[in-house]
């Protein structure tokens, strides 16, 4: 591999830098969620093959080369691909990379966790859109609440040491348990996410009868008590909160919310390699003819750097333009 020089910062037009970069895995995923894949995923006629573990390698260390420090592993359901742990290891051990996570559905979690950590996942994200099973098998389409929990306790007991727990929280579907989750959270001491329901181009009929504005999450935690924290280096989007009881924390993620992508500090690249400025953003540009050699490392760090240059200043979603994107899975959300 190419030897790393000091990093420069990577920075677009309007001011923002970029450390966390959100890598997608794989497009597949075995949930069917009513809000991305309702029916199952379905693979593409002709797709191509997901970036080896080599092009992966290659790929992450461009990024670090550039200042990036922090990667998230995604999907689709990205415990799904075979090579999981080699493509960990590899992340993981590339100069300048200080933290790997993964978002993952829970799937198979509770047997995997120790192998998880021991190849270098320090963070998870995992989705519990219910605490309730039979809602959750609803939503989801599998019956697995328990498992993805278990696999929760799991992850922590293995020594994973930021483990949160994602909801996308609906109106008329799941927002009658947001009481219950706030519960959950102070017993448990755990942090979790509600996400907005986002538009994508798949699924407006469902978007328009179900979102709930992130403003009224808010509203609700601020009656019950819950108050805003100073975001930390490297964090998300969420805007997080704490309870004076002191267990626990409750992030909001609302790309609907005003300035919402002024502090965008992440870049995105698919499964086959193509790097996505924006999570709706109207196209990719390929990396991968880089990515087949060490010798194209140079010419990718400053491919990724023109591009990022030239990064819009915001969504559309409020034009309700979703742009190119299908559904979550398909870039990785």
């Amino acid at each position: 591999m190419t030897e790393q020089r000091t990093p420069q910062a990577l920075a677009d037009g309007h001011g923002r830098r970029f450390e966390y970069l959100r890598l997608s895995l794989t497009e597949a995923c075995n949930f069917r969620c009513t809000y991305c894949l309702p029916d199952g995923y379905r693979k593409r006629a002709g797709a191509p093959a997901a970036l080896s573990v080599a092009e992966i390698a290659r790929l992450v260390a461009a990024f670090a080369a550039l200042g990036l420090w922090k990667v998230r592993l995604t999907g689709g359901e990205p415990s799904l691909r075979p090579e999981l742990l080699d493509i960990a290891r590899a992340v993981a051990s590339t100069r300048g990379i200080r933290r790997l996570a993964m978002t993952t559905n829970g799937y198979r979690l509770a047997e995997r966790a120790r192998d998880y950590a021991a190849a270098g996942i320090g963070a998870l994200n995992v989705s519990v859109d219910s605490l309730d099973p039979e809602r959750f098998a609803r939503i989801t389409g599998h019956n697995r609440l328990g498992e993805v929990l278990a696999g929760v306790e799991a992850a922590r007991n293995a020594g994973i040491d930021a483990v949160k727990l994602n909801t996308v929280l609906m109106r008329g579907i799941n927002d009658d348990e947001l009481g219950a989750f706030m519960d959950f959270v102070g017993q448990h001491d755990l942090t979790l996410r509600f996400i907005e329901l986002m538009r994508t181009n798949d699924n407006v009929p469902f978007f328009t009868r179900h979102r709930l504005p992130g403003a009224d999450i808010a509203g609700q935690l601020a009656r019950a008590g819950w108050r805003p924290v100073a975001r930390e280096a490297g964090s998300g989007p969420a805007t997080d909160y704490a309870h004076p009881s002191g267990r626990g924390r409750i992030g909001i993620i609302a790309p609907y919310s005003r300035d919402f992508c002024a502090g965008c500090n992440r870049l995105r690249v698919s499964s086959t390699g193509k790097l996505h400025l924006c999570l709706f953003g109207d196209y990719g540009s390929d990396l991968r003819p880089l990515l087949a050699e060490d010798s194209h490392h140079d010419e990718l760090v400053a491919r990724i750097r023109g591009l990022t240059a030239g990064k819009d200043a915001g969504h559309r979603l409020h034009e309700g333009n979703s742009g190119a994107t299908p559904h979550l899975a398909s870039i990785g959300g």
